[in-house]
């Protein structure tokens, strides 16, 4: 596996693994032992980078990380997230600096380790300055407890005044071929900062792989059922998105997975897209993209098809939406 350099000198995996979805967001929790095994296939074919939170599963998740990872702690990069209340996004925010400090013990009982080695803000609390947040952070990075810092949906002004008390080592935030609104103001002041970016989400949330169709119905405990993106009108607009994988895929003799991960790698040096799965099949064909090659020729036609291409929906539903910053 091809290495990457985040913010502040943090070495990952050019593609890490987001565990999430073995814990919820898409249905039931896979069985605990065949998600600590995934995990740990993963860091066998060279994944060194991590991605958990507080939110997954109340915990759960945290939990099924540090199980699979103990006996490799020294070799892998684990990131979590605090920031929302009681771990529950239903509850709403709550980035208070007691908060930070009680969910960093946590987690790290639940990660079974000494130290977080990034500890991004989940989501912006607006009652809470983010130069307090930042500087409960750099209390933790002082004390051992976290190493490096980062955040995760927010804008450009957040980013520079939590920047001004910690550097921030890494942004989180969605990105791929359907939702490319970071390439304006926010790619100019990662850059400007020197900050890594981390797409989630980097296959539309399974779109961009041609696995969902326009009449795909999704399970209970599915939250995509709740995001206007993934509604029968705009599953069937956003096809031509797909279709346009699948095209420069066949091609090349990869597949659209492989393509939409390829073509995020490509974008800057310091971007490591976190595609998640629960299946070892998709696992290694994701980590597979590092080693696929766009040619300038390839980029220019996603490009061009992509700007020719309206993307339906929302990517949230209104209430998540409230949660981004601006």
């Amino acid at each position: 596996m091809k290495m990457r350099t985040l913010g502040q000198g943090l070495e990952v995996s050019a593609l890490g693994l987001g565990c999430m979805g073995l814990s919820s967001g898409y249905g039931p929790a896979t069985d605990r032992a065949e998600a600590v095994a995934l995990i740990r296939a993963a860091a066998e074919r060279g994944v060194t980078f991590f991605d958990t939170a507080e939110a997954y599963g109340q915990g759960l998740n945290e939990e099924v990380v540090g199980e699979a990872l103990e006996p490799l702690r020294d070799q892998v990069v684990i990131a979590t997230k605090f920031g929302f209340a009681g771990g529950v996004p239903a509850q709403g925010l709550d980035s208070r600096p007691d908060r930070i400090r009680a969910v960093a013990d946590a987690a790290l009982r639940r990660l079974r380790t000494d130290r977080i080695d990034l500890f991004y803000q989940h989501r912006v609390d607006p009652a809470v300055p983010v130069e307090d947040v930042a500087g409960a952070v750099r209390d933790l990075i002082a004390a051992g407890k976290v190493a490096h810092f980062g955040l995760s949906e927010a804008g450009v002004d957040t980013i520079r005044r939590a920047h001004a008390v910690q550097p921030v080592t890494a942004l989180q935030s969605e990105y791929s071929m359907w939702w490319r609104e970071p390439e304006g103001g926010i790619f100019t002041v990662l850059a400007e900062l020197g900050i890594g970016f981390v797409p989630f989400s980097p296959l539309g949330r399974g779109f961009l792989t041609g696995a969902i169709a326009a009449d795909t119905t999704f399970a209970p405990g599915d939250f995509r059922a709740s995001v206007p993106r993934f509604a029968a009108d705009a599953l069937a607009a956003n096809q031509a998105v797909v279709a346009l994988v699948k095209a420069v895929a066949a091609a090349k003799g990869v597949t659209p997975a492989q393509v939409a991960l390829a073509w995020l790698l490509a974008q800057k040096p310091w971007i490591v897209p976190i595609p998640g799965t629960t299946r070892l099949a998709r696992l290694e064909e994701n980590l597979h993209a590092a080693d696929v090659m766009l040619s300038a020729e390839e980029m220019a036609r996603i490009d061009a098809g992509l700007r020719a291409t309206s993307v339906a929906g929302d990517r949230y539903s209104p209430a998540q939406q409230a949660f981004i910053d601006r």
